[in-house]
């Protein structure tokens, strides 16, 4: 061997001894994050600090740099570590915040959501029931002695269902799990004269927990009796926002429907114009691919959830239309050749955009070299 080889050899050596201690430091953070999950859950504590994490990520960054290591190397590994620790505080059960609670029925908990909460409610020693569509025979027992019901049923069918739930204990806390919330939270309260609360979980069934997850509130009528719901999500992990269901519904018809609605236009013109999407994926940049993943991954799911969610209200479609005009109304600026009338547009939208638009250009730079790293080779 040449002593370039001996040389290299050495180092690696010493790069596999430092890996080594590596894992086992880790094997070793790990052990003691589960022991912070197990205390937190005895105390009702949630399992997501941010203040916490910013300190802790801050900290580690500064002592980074000031031994000569970037920040952002650091916070990526700090971030990726805590994201493991979080799942593993997950695994165990969660304090029960409201004990006097003696059953909650979820309507709909065999489905995708459903599952999930059911599943949330069980860990956290809650007597939790079913309702699917074979059980309405015997759905007057189930719902007796109900303290929480909770629908989690496709729009199309939330409506049906409330109206068979219209002779619930008085103080029978009455939720729903719909992605639309004025027409479901007047329904709710038009049938049942105790606690009602709209709720909409942002996020899909295929999350492994409600860490960092947003679960919207639309109050309806007593809110103090279900405060104590609204804090189990956050012992769960999950960051609760209020707001009235007009604004809800409103915000979603431009969150939610538009951005939906357009993707499938997109998946739909790219099927139709015969594009090769292998192709498409090879030639395309991280930004560019990260793009054609969204609308790929929307095309993955059940094409009756998004049908519901486009469907479910008709002002939906005076906003699509506007949509639709703007997008016709750039389109002829490009056709006439009148860029300045566009770079004015751009402009303006930047202006409105103002902070944001450097934090996101900031926050998807980041996400980009993910990405990048997660490529298929």
């Amino acid at each position: 061997m040449s002593n370039f080889d001996n040389n290299l050899k050495a180092l690696r050596d010493e790069i596999d001894g430092i890996d080594s201690q590596l894992v086992e430091l880790l094997t070793k953070r790990l052990a003691v994050t589960t022991k912070v999950g197990e205390l937190k859950s005895a105390e009702g504590m949630p399992i997501f600090d941010p203040e916490r994490e910013a300190a802790l990520i801050s900290k580690r960054r500064k002592q980074a740099e000031n031994s000569g290591l970037k920040g952002d190397l650091i916070e990526d590994i700090l971030r990726r570590l805590m994201r493991d620790s979080y799942v593993s505080q997950d695994a165990s059960g969660y304090q029960c915040i409201n004990p006097d609670c003696k059953k909650v029925v979820v309507v709909g908990g065999k489905g995708q959501l459903g599952r999930v909460f059911v599943d949330l409610f069980k860990r956290s020693s809650y007597q939790v029931s079913v309702i699917e569509q074979d059980d309405w025979p015997n759905s007057e027992v189930i719902l007796a002695d109900a303290n929480l019901v909770i629908v989690a049923v496709p729009i199309r069918l939330t409506s049906m269902v409330i109206h068979h739930l219209n002779n619930l204990p008085d103080d029978c806390i009455l939720a729903d799990f719909t992605s639309i919330k004025e027409s479901p939270l007047y329904e709710m309260m038009k049938v049942h004269q105790g606690p009602v609360v709209g709720l909409h979980p942002m996020f899909g069934p295929d999350v492994t927990g409600l860490i960092k997850q947003t679960i919207i509130v639309c109050d309806g009528r007593d809110k103090s009796q279900y405060q104590w719901l609204l804090k189990q999500f956050q012992v769960w992990g999950a960051k609760t926002y209020s707001v009235s269901a007009h604004e809800h519904d409103q915000a979603m018809s431009m969150v939610q429907v538009m951005r939906h609605f357009s993707t499938i236009a997109y998946g739909y013109h790219l099927m139709a114009e015969g594009a090769d999407i292998e192709n498409l994926v090879n030639m395309s940049s991280p930004i560019y691919r990260l793009e054609l993943i969204m609308v790929g991954r929307l095309f993955a799911q059940d094409p009756i959830l998004y049908s519901d969610i486009i469907f479910s209200n008709p002002d939906n479609i005076s906003m699509m239309k506007r949509f639709a005009y703007r997008f016709l109304e750039l389109l002829e600026d490009v056709e006439t050749g009148d860029k300045q009338a566009f770079v004015t547009m751009f402009s303006q939208v930047s202006d409105w955009f103002g902070e944001y638009a450097d934090e996101f250009l900031a926050e998807s730079k980041t996400m980009l070299l993910k990405a990048n790293e997660l490529k298929k080779h």
